[in-house]
């Protein structure tokens, strides 16, 4: 597999990744923990007096929530530009190209996975606690990559034919936020929609976390069969597009 046959080359350009990312920044990664800290607390005091009541440890509900949904976001907003931001690895050399793709999704990963632990602490500070569940969090968070390369494999390589797919995917990020159960809880969604709703596989991915590390209960098998059904069909649909565009990549380039 080209993974394993390029695993040097994959860590080189994902440690590179990750040192673009912090390094002009004066926090650097503390950026990466304080972001979703901060937007927890603005939609926190925005909405718990609307969901509080139904919803207990309304907190960390939301930061979880946040979190998930972030390494949707940045795995796939920085995943687009992976193929047309390193020319000479396409034009100059054979690579397989979804090297690139991968490597930027890997970033993503490690950091979403920095990202969650600094929840272990905020479980036992805010009284929700741990339990022997979130042994399940890596299995989770492994399907969760499988889904978001996928669907950057896609976008990667429509982006070298069409160059307005930035502007338009970052609208679609942001109606997925609201329309993926990061704020409000899922028992507020009209019974007669739920199964429209449900299609949403990212949903899915969200409650499996929350029942791991906030509820500590397996997740249902609705949900697990959700996921891994998602991350499935993602990955298949997004290797048929990249597979499909990946010869004129040079020409387009």
């Amino acid at each position: 597999m080209w993974f394993i046959e390029y695993r040097e080359l994959i860590g080189i350009l994902t440690i590179s990744d990750l040192k673009v990312k912090y390094q002009s920044s004066i926090l650097g990664f503390a950026w990466s923990l304080l972001n979703p800290l901060l937007i927890m607390l603005v939609l926190y005091l925005v909405f718990s007096n609307a969901f509080k009541e139904v919803q207990d440890n309304f907190a960390l509900y939301i930061l979880i929530g946040i979190v998930s949904w972030r390494f949707m976001a940045n795995g796939t907003t920085s995943a687009i530009t992976s193929i047309v931001g390193k020319p000479s690895l396409v034009n100059k050399i054979y690579i397989p190209r979804q090297i690139l793709v991968f490597s930027v999704v890997l970033s993503s990963f490690i950091s979403s996975v920095l990202e969650f632990l600094v929840l272990v602490p905020l479980l036992l500070i805010l009284g929700a606690g741990i339990s022997p569940y979130i042994l399940l969090f890596p299995l989770i968070h492994l399907i969760y990559f499988v889904m978001i390369y996928g669907i950057s494999l896609a976008l990667a390589a429509l982006y070298v034919y069409y160059r307005d797919l930035s502007q338009i995917w970052s609208v679609f990020i942001q109606m997925g936020f609201f329309l993926s159960p990061i704020v409000y809880p899922l028992s507020t969604i009209p019974q007669q929609y739920m199964q429209c709703y449900m299609l949403n596989p990212v949903t899915a991915i969200i409650q499996m976390y929350r029942s791991t590390l906030l509820y500590h209960c397996l997740p249902s098998s609705l949900e697990t069969a959700a996921a891994i059904g998602g991350g499935i069909v993602m990955m298949l649909l997004g290797s048929a597009v990249f597979n499909r565009l990946e010869r004129r990549f040079a020409e387009e380039i």
